[in-house]
């Protein structure tokens, strides 16, 4: 049976490679995907991949990972730091998520201190560029292993 992993990615993260470049890097959200599916396949995980400006869009593929999906990887973008509703989808939705942030979100803004999510995911990976998504996958592919 193939696991498959949700990779979901809120708003702006359409930008990535020109937006702030200094703060994100010069990868593209098409080199997040090619990572995170390479990723997957080294583990035969299926990985299913959806970026997002609309917050009820996301909300959507949350409910729709109850029950099919082994995890979720998320990157929430600013709804990290605003969205209780994302962190109650995540919480209904019951299926073990790891929250992922390019940027260490520490290192900024006050506003980007607090995390919504945090709460209801089973880790946290910030700061460690687009690698931090294969990290997450990594773990997931661990966890099913045991």
């Amino acid at each position: 049976m193939t696991h498959i992993v949700l990779v979901l990615n809120g708003p702006n993260l359409n930008m990535l490679g020109t937006r702030e470049p200094a703060t994100y890097g010069h990868e593209t959200l098409a080199d997040v995907a090619q990572l995170c599916r390479h990723t997957g396949e080294a583990h035969g995980l299926q990985i299913e991949f959806q970026q997002t400006n609309h917050e009820g869009q996301l909300i959507d593929w949350i409910h729709q990972a109850r029950g099919r999906c082994a995890g979720i990887v998320i990157n929430p973008g600013a709804w990290t730091h605003t969205s209780v509703a994302i962190r109650d989808a995540l919480a209904a939705a019951e299926v073990p998520t790891l929250e992922v942030h390019i940027s260490n979100v520490h290192k900024r803004e006050a506003f980007r201190h607090h995390s919504y999510v945090s709460g209801v995911a089973v880790g946290v990976i910030c700061g460690l560029g687009i690698n931090g998504y294969r990290v997450a996958i990594d773990h997931f592919a661990h966890l099913l292993e045991a």
